[in-house]
Formats: C-alpha cells, sequence, structure tokens
C-alpha cells in the first residue's frame, strides 16, 4: 500500500511541475502573439515568474537528487545486448 502510494504521490507532482511549465509557456505564448503586454497585467507576469523561477528551481533539484541510472533503460540495454 505504501508503494503504491508513493508512486500515486510521485505522479501528481509531475503532473503539477508539468502543469506550470504549461502556464508559464502559455503566457509567453500570449504575449509573443500581442494578446496583452505583460505592463497591462502586472500581477499575472510576476505570478508567471514565479512559477518559473519555482519550475527552474525543481529541475535543478530534481536533477541533482535523481539516480542517473534508470532501471528501465538499463533493463532495455541488456535486452538489446548492448
Amino acid at each position: 500500500m505504501a508503494r503504491r502510494r508513493s508512486r500515486m504521490l510521485s505522479t501528481l507532482s509531475e503532473t503539477f511541475w508539468i502543469l506550470v511549465l504549461a502556464v508559464v509557456v502559455l503566457f509567453v505564448f500570449f504575449v509573443a502573439l500581442g494578446a496583452f503586454s505583460p505592463g497591462e497585467v502586472v500581477v499575472l507576469t510576476l505570478v508567471i515568474i514565479g512559477l518559473a523561477l519555482l519550475w527552474v528551481a525543481h529541475a535543478v533539484w530534481d536533477s541533482r537528487h535523481r539516480d542517473p541510472h534508470d532501471p528501465a533503460v538499463i533493463r532495455a540495454r541488456e535486452r538489446r545486448g548492448f
């Protein structure tokens, strides 16, 4: 049961960070499209900058603490004979 809960929390965490990145990219897309100016929506711009900084911090932390040897990749490599 604990393993299932851990996997579920991991999946929810990954989904959350993907959604954060999607919101940041969507904001940049609309600014590039000219739908609004960042100066017109200062509070939203600050929130998006905060989300972008949080995502970058998460990505750096995750890259430093993740195991570089993914078991699925190792199994696939061994199956192919490399």
